[in-house]
């Protein structure tokens, strides 16, 4: 009934958190595909605006290098044109001015003279005259230095105008780079980080989408749970009294104690997993298990002298080594190979009469090679009659052959139910020590204390500390199931609980007989794990020799 009422508020509540969780899920999934887009078109215009940036700083480098250029030139030829000037003046100031005619630097300032735009033609005329040795008009020295030092000063006006212009272009230059580049640089970031994010949403999605799915399965099983649920249980709900309160601790320990002893299943687990009354007190001198142990040891040792290992060997030793086959079907079985062996004694003995014959008549062949063809004749026949002793000896093979095959399927078997009877045992017997073991400790939180050892505390989910944060209630918790509501659980469980246990006695604390108890439960215990190491060796054994065989 608990597992009705609970199973059913359970499901009604994975129904109802599945139904308001499906549009969360879809809105958040429309919300994120929107989000999504909308970041691939930022990064999309970011990526065109880092290109537009990248474009810009790349032209602004091809004119700062055409300007550069331009600069380098123009500022060479004034450079070169200065110094032409320099040395002009010096000499005519020293008064040599006619051999500086003579020189390459005059040619230099002829040409110079003659290309100057913006100069005054008398000047250009008059220092034209100088520079012309064969001219009749010679102008005074003192006026060419002078024309000469005014368009030295020009020169150097034009020179530094260019070099404060270059200047000037240079820093433009690095103040539109850097800014460009800072641009470039927090573009690259932002595409970066969308990326990023992109990458994270587009999982998110994912993941919501999966998630979406198995709530929309979820759902529909506990639907269909739920519905099935509610037809088996509505036939089931009945109301029960409540039991009588325990008169005391100690009266309530042994309660407990012996009401998880006495359960039916408790019972019929300890029937098929403790040893019986006389396996822990009394040990007969010759039992089934030494004379098979004998016989196998027997077998064992047979086998190892033998030249030629048999296969009936091999299943004898593995029925000896189970539990399933009686030690009368395995004399049987070791009957039943004397008997082989008997028979292929007296055949081996006519094999060796007829070899021994066969060696004879060979001799005889050998003496009178010429013998009437009534010896060829008895030949045949005898050469015949071996050819059906082969054939006769080719059916018994065979025959042993099916019989060899019976053997593996029987032993298949019988190992299968070994394996199944070891995997019950081990299974009862592990109940076994938990509801043991429950009982101890149930005795020892009134007698022991200190020994008691209190079942873990539920951690509460965030959900319900909020639940109870916000002034609510819990849903009770689920009464464990299994033997007498302990949580271990073997075999198939009666429906019918019984009689209800007899009136308790008076209240009487007896802690001697507790002690007893506890050590009796110890020992129990103890056999447990002993029979349980047994039945895995016998279960490794028993499969080594069956993948031997």
């Amino acid at each position: 009934m608990c597992y009705c009422k609970n199973g059913a508020d359970a499901l009604a509540k994975s129904i109802a958190d599945a139904e308001a969780k499906g549009p969360e899920l879809t809105a958040a999934i429309a919300e994120a595909t929107g989000k999504l887009a909308q970041l691939k078109d930022d990064i999309k215009a970011h990526q065109a605006d880092r290109a537009a940036a990248k474009t810009a700083m790349a032209e602004a480098t091809a004119l700062r290098e055409k300007e550069a250029a331009a600069f380098a030139a123009a500022t060479g030829d004034l450079k070169t044109n200065l110094a032409g000037l320099g040395k002009a003046i010096a000499a005519i100031e020293k008064g040599a001015g006619g051999s500086f005619i003579q020189t390459t630097a005059a040619s230099v300032l002829k040409k110079m003279v003659m290309n100057r735009a913006d100069m005054l033609d008398a000047d250009r005329q008059d220092v034209m005259a100088f520079l012309s040795s064969d001219s009749e008009y010679a102008p005074a020295s003192g006026e060419i230095t002078g024309i000469l030092k005014t368009m030295a000063d020009e020169m150097g006006a034009d020179l530094k105008a260019a070099t404060d212009d270059e200047t000037a272009a240079i820093s433009t230059y690095d103040g539109l780079m850097a800014a460009k580049k800072k641009e470039v640089d927090s573009l690259t970031k932002m595409i970066e980080d969308k990326l990023q994010r992109v990458g994270d949403l587009g999982v998110e999605i994912q993941e919501m989408k999966n998630d979406l799915g198995d709530t929309a399965d979820s759902l529909e099983d506990d639907k269909k749970f739920i519905a099935d649920l509610e037809k088996n249980c509505a036939g089931k709900q009945k109301l029960y009294d409540e039991n009588i309160k325990m008169r005391g601790q100690e009266l309530a320990a042994l309660a407990d104690t012996i009401k998880v002893l006495n359960d039916d299943d408790a019972l019929e687990l300890f029937k098929k997993t403790l040893p019986g009354a006389s396996a822990s007190f009394l040990q007969i001198q010759v039992s089934a298990s030494a004379m098979k142990n004998r016989a196998l040891a027997l077998i064992q040792e047979a086998q190892s002298s033998s030249m030629q290992r048999r296969p009936a060997l091999d299943f004898i030793s593995l029925a000896l080594r189970g539990k399933k086959i009686g030690f009368e079907k395995i004399i049987g079985m070791i009957d039943d190979l004397v008997v082989e062996l008997k028979a292929e004694q007296e055949a081996d003995e006519k094999k060796k009469e007829y070899c021994a014959a066969e060696f004879d008549k060979s001799e005889d062949k050998h003496k009178v090679l010429t013998k009437s063809i009534s010896d060829l004749e008895s030949a045949i026949a005898e050469s015949e009659e071996g050819i059906t002793t082969t054939k006769a000896e080719i059916e018994a093979l065979s025959d042993g052959i099916k019989a060899l095959d019976k053997s593996v399927t029987e032993a298949t078997e019988q190992r299968k139910e070994e394996n199944e009877e070891h995997t019950a045992l081990m299974a009862g017997n592990g109940a076994a020590k938990e509801l043991l073991a429950f009982a101890k400790n149930r005795l020892n939180k009134f007698y022991n204390p200190k020994l008691y050892k209190a079942p873990a505390k539920a951690e509460l989910t965030a959900e319900d500390q909020a639940t109870l944060a916000a002034g609510g209630t819990l849903a009770p918790t689920e009464a464990p199931g299994g033997i007498a509501g302990t949580g271990v659980t073997a075999f198939a469980q009666k429906a019918d609980p019984g009689p209800p246990p007899a009136a308790p006695a008076a209240y009487s604390k007896k802690g001697e007989e507790s002690n007893g108890i506890i050590a009796m439960i110890d020992m129990l215990i103890k056999d447990l794990d002993k029979e349980m190491t047994e039945s895995e060796l016998e279960e490794k054994d028993g499969q080594e020799d069956y993948e031997r065989t």
